[in-house]
């Protein structure tokens, strides 16, 4: 009995259980939002505070789910900000707004879900690691980092589908981070060093780029009104942090100010 009161218990601490209205975001923002990474999927193990089989909470009760593999579902994600910033969530860790977390009411704790806004295909990835949301209709409250990189944090609201990632074993890891990285787009991006009217200046600029040794380039054709150009770009480029190093390169033959053009 005492076991059981001491999780229950747990659930009760949930920052958002019990969210009023008025919580709101930061007046002041000290991280750029957009640049949180999301949340890196990995095997837990469930903790104990936070997981009793069931619970009650307003008179309704809720079964924890035995595993979050093959979890999803439709429905109407929230947010939680500044009110319970710092407080503990029901597996007593400490809620910060800006890390990409979020609350739902039976997915074990902790799981790590895909979120989708389904008005803007907007992804992104959130550790579950408290109880909630309790009112309405609600299916997760999200962190206000979350929120803000789906575009609902001005509604307050929006319709999501939610995909567990499903790491219910450690050999389920590999497995489920190749599925993501197929369904989640990741940007590619190119640095245009010329653009002509002539396709001999571009083929002599791609040359030149690969005497250079910098052998990932392509000609891209486009018209400008009636003009025909040929755009010779170095890519495709994973990260910035590649496009910074090929501009360096670049620079060392002359060639500066190059574009940088993301798909």
């Amino acid at each position: 009995m005492k076991k059981t009161l001491i999780l229950i218990l747990a659930v009760f601490n949930s920052a958002c259980m019990n969210k009023p209205v008025e919580d709101s975001a930061p007046a002041n923002v000290p991280v750029d939002v957009m640049a949180v990474a999301d949340a890196v999927p990995k095997y837990e193990k469930r903790t104990r505070a936070g997981n009793p089989n069931e619970y009650e909470v307003f008179g309704k009760k809720y079964a924890v789910l035995k595993q979050s593999e093959g979890y999803k579902a439709k429905g109407m994600a929230s947010w939680y900000g500044t009110k319970f910033h710092g407080r503990k969530t029901s597996n007593g860790e400490v809620y910060n707004m800006y890390a990409m977390t979020a609350a739902h009411k039976t997915l074990p704790i902790p799981s790590y879900v895909k979120v989708t806004n389904l008005q803007n295909k907007r992804v992104v990835v959130v550790r579950v690691n408290d109880r909630g949301p309790f009112h309405g209709n609600r299916l997760i409250d999200l962190s206000y980092a979350a929120a803000v990189k789906l575009d609902i944090q001005k509604t307050g609201t929006g319709m999501v589908e939610l995909q567990s990632l499903g790491f219910d074993s450690a050999e389920e890891v590999e497995k489920t981070i190749n599925k993501l990285r197929d369904t989640v787009h990741s940007p590619v991006f190119y640095l245009q060093v010329g653009a002509f009217s002539n396709s001999d200046n571009a083929a002599h600029l791609q040359g030149r780029l690969s005497h250079a040794e910098i052998n990932a380039t392509r000609i891209q054709h486009a018209k400008n009104g009636s003009i025909k150009l040929y755009k010779v770009q170095v890519g495709p480029l994973h990260s910035e942090h590649q496009a910074k190093q090929e501009s360096e390169k670049l620079a060392q033959i002359g060639i500066r100010n190059a574009l940088l053009i993301v798909e």
